[in-house]
């Protein structure tokens, strides 16, 4: 079946939906934490973040950091991390220094 046609005005509606749609599910699943998200996906919630600030860039908004994580989180970034997140244990931290030698 061909792929429908779609005007740039959908397409970025449809973009948009699909954007909060994955923002809600990652604030739902709190309990995934963000380094398995980078060892299996290779991205997590700040990459994401991170993407939404520098978009923002790109059409002369300017978002800080903790503004922009807030919008991915759903709460202040130091709120979900004292809530949510867990210390590393060492093969998770193994996994990752493997695919990005930064973290």
């Amino acid at each position: 079946m061909p792929q429908p046609v779609i005007d740039d005005d959908t397409r970025i509606k449809l973009e948009a939906a699909s954007f909060r749609r994955l923002l809600a599910h990652l604030q739902e699943r709190v309990d995934v934490p963000n380094i398995d998200m980078m060892n299996l996906a290779g991205f997590c919630r700040n990459c994401l973040s991170r993407w939404y600030r520098e978009a923002a860039a790109e059409q002369g908004i300017a978002i800080a950091d903790i503004d922009a994580r807030a919008t991915v989180y759903g709460m202040p970034y130091q709120d979900w991390q004292v809530k949510y997140q867990k210390p590393a244990n060492s093969e998770q931290l193994s996994r990752l220094s493997k695919l990005d030698p930064e973290h």
